[in-house]
């Protein structure tokens, strides 16, 4: 339905867009991702016509934008503004009415089809309700649904949408994309420039990455939003993993730190012994975990990272030959990690370890198993600070007893 090839755009000397190329298959969601001034809007820009290319083509439906009217692009592309401002005091219902314009001549008065259509828009933006109130009257994220209902009123094939949740809250975003995605699911075409990468891997089909004004990676979220390419494109580090109940890529920045070269075993179930494999392996340490049940969350976000993990059937308890290699390595560990569930069958892994920390986002208490308690956020921190085997540090007591039985 969409086709860029070799788009090139300069502002003066500065080059903004460089040989970006890619192509939307029509019915589906393509989102945009980048860091900011990556050439997004610029692209939106140029594939909406208002903004003439220095090199390339840009295709809606096999034919190239720049041999038709502006009134004729209209007809085929409608698009909603990054900003929120209007320069008169319209009401809501003429805001959306504008939408109609590609569709009337100079002097055409709005028919019933046009009215129907307005109508329609504002019920699927869910906006209705301020109909005769003045746009300017609205909140930020109001503004941007009205925006939307505009686009949706000009009944176009491509959507286009520039950073269409950056005024919402989590609530109207998610609303928001759902909306889009229920566009898509019955034939429209959309391209976002979104900024929040986990909104994006979740709701669009394809991604493409621009950074300094040129196409990094394409493809499905997982394909693109990779720790290697987003170093490239963001100059930063990132911990990628799933998000819970999807297939679609979990993004979470890392802070700079110094890599934490030591050995953890973690011992525990659930959300919070997941969120600590991931804390420690974003932290470079070499992290093993069990014994758990197979299909756990610490199982699999273990398997996401590719950490080994001593894994036994659901409900069947722990046997010898798990236990032993969980043992072998929570003894060879600098520290075992303790959080969430940890059931009796797991006590001789927890006491195997020299040194044993727990995790404060965890309820369990875990006062008569570990020696300190840190938040998740300090865990790594409270890793890297562990003296070496041997040089000072007093293995904390087994299970059950205290320091000083």
């Amino acid at each position: 339905m969409l086709d860029v090839a070799d788009l090139s755009v300069a502002f003066g000397d500065q080059r903004v867009l460089s040989g970006v190329d890619f192509a939307v298959e029509r019915g589906t969601l393509v989102g945009l991702v980048g860091p900011n001034g990556a050439g997004k809007t610029t692209v939106l820009r140029t594939v909406k016509g208002t903004l003439d290319p220095d090199g390339g083509t840009v295709r809606v439906d096999g034919d190239p934008i720049s041999d038709r009217s502006a009134k004729a692009v209209g007809r085929l592309v409608a698009s909603t503004p990054q900003g929120t401002d209007l320069s008169f005091d319209f009401t809501v219902r003429q805001t959306v009415e504008m939408g109609r314009t590609p569709h009337l001549g100079r002097f055409d008065r709005m028919g019933e089809r046009d009215h129907s259509a307005v109508e329609t828009a504002m019920e699927r933006a869910s906006v209705a309700q301020f109909a005769d109130r003045p746009f300017t009257s609205l909140s930020g994220g109001e503004r941007q649904r009205v925006l939307l209902a505009r686009a949706l009123a000009q009944e176009t094939p491509v959507l286009l949408l520039d950073e269409p949740t950056a005024n919402l809250d989590i609530n109207h975003a998610v609303r928001t994309l759902e909306l889009v995605r229920s566009l898509v699911a019955d034939g429209k075409t959309a391209v976002a420039a979104i900024h929040d990468l986990n909104l994006a891997a979740r709701y669009c089909d394809e991604l493409v990455l621009l950074a300094d004004g040129a196409v990094r990676a394409a493809g499905p979220p997982g394909d693109v939003l990779t720790s290697e390419t987003l170093r490239d494109a963001f100059d930063a580090e990132t911990l990628v993993t799933t998000q819970p109940g999807t297939d679609a890529p979990l993004v979470t920045p890392l802070a700079e730190r110094e890599s934490v070269d030591r050995r953890v075993h973690v011992v525990g179930t659930g959300a919070a012994a997941a969120d600590a494999v991931a804390a420690l392996v974003g932290a470079d340490c070499r992290v093993s975990v069990g014994v758990v049940p197979a299909g756990d969350a610490a199982a699999e976000r273990a398997a996401e990272l590719d950490c080994e993990a001593v894994a036994v059937p659901a409900f069947a308890g722990v046997d010898d030959a798990a236990r032993e290699r969980a043992v072998a390595l929570a003894g060879a560990a600098d520290a075992v990690v303790v959080a969430g569930a940890v059931g009796d069958g797991n006590a001789p892994v927890v006491d195997a370890g020299r040194v044993r920390l727990g995790v404060e986002a965890d309820s369990t208490d875990h006062s008569q198993t570990v020696r300190d308690t840190v938040p998740l956020a300090a865990l790594p921190t409270a890793v890297a600070t562990l003296p070496p085997p041997g040089v000072g540090a007093e293995a904390t007591p087994p299970l059950g007893q205290s320091s000083t039985d």
